[in-house]
């Protein structure tokens, strides 16, 4: 029998100093300190600030892993900048996929020039060269890059949504991620006092997650989802969201993804109304829808027989709707990934149907700009946190990593403030109060017999404004009662 004491930690927002003892992976007893008998290793936490381990709820694992080996283009505003810096990546000797320059980050909602195959072509005529956008739905090409990617881009030179998603995901294969590379990754994110993840990525996590665990990679815990096209083979293979994949139970069976409409930057998420400029009775000008309403009740049926849990991105107010009317009609509790912009009379929608909100709140940030011009007069209810949480929905933070940096407080402090920098607050009535954020944040509770899921906080968040928040120093985390981070 393991045993371990956290000794003299104090919990969030006040109160006398506590022992945790911790028992094969479990917390055994939570007494004031120095009145519980100690077991095994006694760690002095000296005041610290101790809580239950986070959770990013929805993240990209694979993406977020090999966005280091991609050329950074995020932080240019026109085509020539982006160009640019792939030239200087270029001639420093950028690293290759496959033999293809590609480039992570790009995002063309706020620019006043378009994409364009021919700029691609001109500045790199004898390099393959693809730019995945920062939000994953589009990528900007040459005519050489294309060819590897196996596309035809029109004259924007971009392809987007179910085109490029899957072609996305089978190029990436070709980029041979060392095992050290997801290890030290999952080692970063557990120094944020990250204890688990939901991976999205669209590959197949019921078998590539047990392989990693098995190899090393041992810092999380893995909800592993399924994408439709792998559904068939997960429920022939008795596969059910909650069981254990692996022997620790480090990685469980997750939820089925379908994605029903595009994203916001792309100008793909599936609105009501039109995107500026664009002809509302064009077939996209009001965005896309990825998957047919008939489709999606088929893949939620199907799922549910199977006894796999559904999660559905709609970003758009169109799509959101129309997922919620599915989620009705089934009598089917499930997640709705990302909720960016909902109409007013479906908030109250959420609670009764037992649907959850999976929101990234640094997505905020990133886009507050992008939504008031494409989303003009509506962005009181995009990214409406406050608004959904008002309604009585249950919520989850996460990042979309690498959409947004695999960094928790980051989420948390947005969610909190609605602001970062200089700007002052976006919509501050759609603030969270930082308890919800939080406890959105986490699975379980400081509590006997929880897992010992456990982080140690050098600052109380309770006493940190915006910015502390967004640095909170992290003194160890725990996981099932083992250290996989320990500064203290």
């Amino acid at each position: 029998m393991s045993a371990l004491t956290l000794h003299g930690g104090r919990p969030y927002g006040g109160g006398a100093p506590v022992d945790v003892v911790i028992r094969d992976g479990f917390i055994a007893a939570i007494a004031p300190a120095g009145t519980q008998a100690a077991e095994g290793e006694v760690v002095d936490l000296d005041g610290r600030f101790v809580g239950p381990g986070l959770w990013d709820a929805h993240v990209h694992f694979t993406q977020w892993v090999i966005t280091s080996r991609r050329v950074d283009v995020s932080g240019t505003n026109s085509p020539e900048e982006a160009v640019d810096a792939v030239r200087r990546a270029i001639a420093a000797g950028a690293p290759r996929t496959d033999g293809v320059v590609v480039g992570y980050g790009y995002r063309d909602g706020l620019w006043s020039t378009p994409t364009s195959l021919r700029a691609l072509d001109e500045a790199f005529p004898d390099d393959p060269v693809v730019l995945v956008s920062g939000d994953l739905h589009a990528g900007w090409m040459n005519t050489r890059g294309a060819e590897r990617f196996g596309l035809r881009p029109d004259a924007s030179g971009v392809v987007s949504e179910s085109d490029w998603i899957g072609s996305l995901q089978r190029f990436q294969k070709a980029a041979s991620i060392p095992l050290e590379a997801y290890t030290d990754v999952a080692d970063a994110a557990a120094r944020r006092g990250i204890v688990g993840i939901v991976d999205y990525e669209n590959v197949p996590n019921f078998r590539e997650w047990p392989e990693r665990v098995a190899a090393g990679v041992r810092a999380l815990r893995v909800d592993a989802s399924v994408w439709p096209d792998r559904l068939e083979e997960a429920i022939a293979a008795g596969l059910r969201t909650g069981a254990p994949l692996d022997p620790d139970g480090l990685v469980t069976m997750g939820r089925l993804k379908v994605v029903v409409d595009g994203s916001l930057n792309t100008r793909t998420a599936w609105c009501w109304d039109p995107y500026p400029g664009a002809d509302p009775h064009a077939e996209h000008g009001c965005g896309v829808q990825s998957v047919p309403v008939d489709e999606l009740r088929r893949l939620l049926i199907r799922a549910k027989e199977g006894g796999i849990l559904p999660a559905v991105h709609a970003i758009g107010d169109r799509a959101n709707t129309e997922v919620i009317e599915v989620f009705e009609e089934l009598g089917m509790p499930g997640i709705i990934e990302h909720a960016q912009l909902v109409r007013d009379e479906d908030f109250r929608r959420f609670a009764p149907a037992g649907l959850t909100a999976s929101v990234q709140p640094e997505h905020a940030m990133d886009d507050r700009d992008i939504a008031d011009l494409h989303w003009a007069g509506r962005t009181a209810r995009a990214f409406a946190f406050g608004s959904l949480h008002r309604s009585g929905a249950a919520l989850r933070l996460g990042s979309d990593a690498p959409v947004a940096p695999l960094e928790p407080w980051h989420a948390i402090a947005a969610a909190a403030a609605r602001s970062r920098g200089d700007r002052e607050a976006w919509h501050p009535e759609q603030r969270l109060p930082l308890d919800v954020a939080l406890a959105a944040s986490s699975r379980g509770r400081l509590a006997v017999g929880e897992a010992a899921d456990v982080v140690v906080l050098d600052r109380d968040p309770y006493a940190s404004d915006r910015d502390a928040l967004r640095g909170m120093p992290v003194a160890a985390t725990l996981l099932g009662g083992r250290f996989t981070h320990r500064a203290l």
